[in-house]
């Protein structure tokens, strides 16, 4: 195995591929040695579900997992660059000698620019460790761009194409790293993400089958609670939760990405926070909480802080005008119309204040359904998170009340996804 760092010698053909020529292998191919950071054994990832209460949803360990690091080479936003991202591999191990199907992950949004899934403590590293890797799947997480050990300058937050290139070079890096490590792959892929890794996922799963046919066996994708409806999500009149973090993420993402969406901040955003929020996200030391905490970010109801932080004419406008350049931009990262060769799952929770299924899931199912598409299903998992979470196992009513603030704080980044990774991984034990 050969790995590289990213320096541009005219002499070395490889260099120069990973320089910005266009030839595909260099993609995924190893910056750095894989490391493997830790070995969970089964007894530790049981020991972890059962204090958690996942194991009721993940049920016990089959395997030892060992987690490794990986630090890639790839593409960025505009195609032709070359960069570098960094992720996890989780491998099998222990009892576990089966060949392994791959399953690429993508993560839901992320506001603390240093971290990594290749962590062992990490909340998100662990769920997919004893949902899956226990199980007898390898899986491989990427950073996205921007992130950890990434150099490129910004994360091109929702930009379907650069999302789907970093986990589908997130595929090849594990391939390339199997051997190392010790992981048996048996050629077979899935994809799988949750929120913005829904988007991310399934924006993979339609580029590895359209563009890379011969290169990927893709089996099955799960996308999770995404935001697949960019443009439709525009239109709605009241701001989704979080939309203090996730609007100016995208708005100035795309911005960066099209350079079209504005042409000046203060058309976009009030003061002070036009005097940052173009380099505000990812954080190098902030996360949600400080972000709002240390009035960084606006406070108070999801209208409410989209009122303090927009201009009332911009929301206006991508609200109504199909020529809107917000508008224009979240059409090219819909994720409408295109066609899985794949099974296909799409899971949600209906009281998801984040991502509203009505707005994304059920418009996407909906949109597979007008064009005859007949292998993708979608799962409402809404009753189980009352009944788990609920208050006398009902979604609680009172806006007032703290039970209310807690559920529906917690529904999108707690409740919902263990739920939906269970519905997932049904469907990859049918095709593993």
């Amino acid at each position: 195995m050969t790995y590289f760092r990213l320096t541009c010698v005219a002499a070395a053909a490889v260099l120069l591929v990973a320089c910005g020529g266009s030839d595909d292998p260099a993609r995924g191919a190893l910056i750095d040695p894989p490391a493997v950071l830790a070995t969970l054994t089964a007894a530790q990832i049981d020991a972890g579900t059962a204090s958690s209460g996942l194991q009721p949803i993940s049920g016990k360990a089959k395997c030892d997992v060992k987690v490794v690091s990986l630090n890639y080479a790839t593409a960025g936003a505009k195609g032709g660059e070359m960069t570098n991202a960094s992720g996890v591999m989780l491998v099998p191990a222990g009892s576990c000698t089966t060949a392994a199907p791959l399953l690429a992950y993508a993560k839901g949004t992320d506001v603390q620019k240093p971290r990594t899934l290749a962590n062992p403590q990490d909340s998100e590293t662990f769920l997919l460790a004893a949902m899956y890797a226990a199980q007898g799947y390898a899986v491989v997480a990427t950073d996205y761009l921007g992130f950890a050990k990434s150099g490129y300058s910004y994360h091109p937050y929702l930009h379907a194409d650069s999302e789907a290139t970093s986990v589908i070079d997130s595929v090849r890096a594990a391939r390339n790293a199997a051997g190392t490590v010790g992981a048996n792959l048996s050629g077979k892929v899935m994809f799988n993400g949750y929120s913005q890794g829904g988007h991310s996922s399934m924006a993979a799963q339609r580029s590895a089958e359209r563009d890379y046919g011969s290169e990927f066996n893709v089996v099955a994708g799960a996308h999770l609670a995404g935001p697949y409806n960019l443009s439709g999500s525009l239109r709605i009149p009241d701001a989704i939760a979080g939309v203090q973090f996730f609007v100016p993420y995208l708005v100035t993402a795309w911005q960066k990405v099209y350079g079209d969406v504005y042409t000046d901040v203060k058309q976009v955003f009030k003061a002070p926070y036009s005097g940052y929020i173009e380099t505000l996200l990812p954080n190098p030391t902030m996360n949600y909480t400080t972000l709002v905490t240390s009035g960084t970010l606006p406070a108070g109801t999801p209208n409410q802080a989209r009122d303090a932080l927009f201009q009332p004419d911009f929301i206006k406008g991508s609200q109504t005008s199909t020529t809107h350049p917000l508008y224009l931009a979240a059409k090219k990262n819909d994720l409408l119309g295109w066609t899985p060769k794949a099974r296909v799952l799409l899971c949600g929770g209906a009281g998801d204040p984040t991502v509203p299924p009505s707005i994304h899931q059920q418009v996407m199912k909906a949109d597979f359904d007008s064009r005859g598409v007949t292998n993708v299903a979608s799962v409402d998992v809404d009753a189980a998170i009352q009944a788990t979470f609920g208050t006398g196992g009902k979604a609680p009513t009172d806006p007032a009340s703290a039970a209310f603030a807690t559920y529906y704080g917690s529904y999108h980044g707690t409740y919902e996804p263990p739920f939906c990774h269970a519905q997932a991984r049904a469907v990859f034990d049918t095709v593993k």
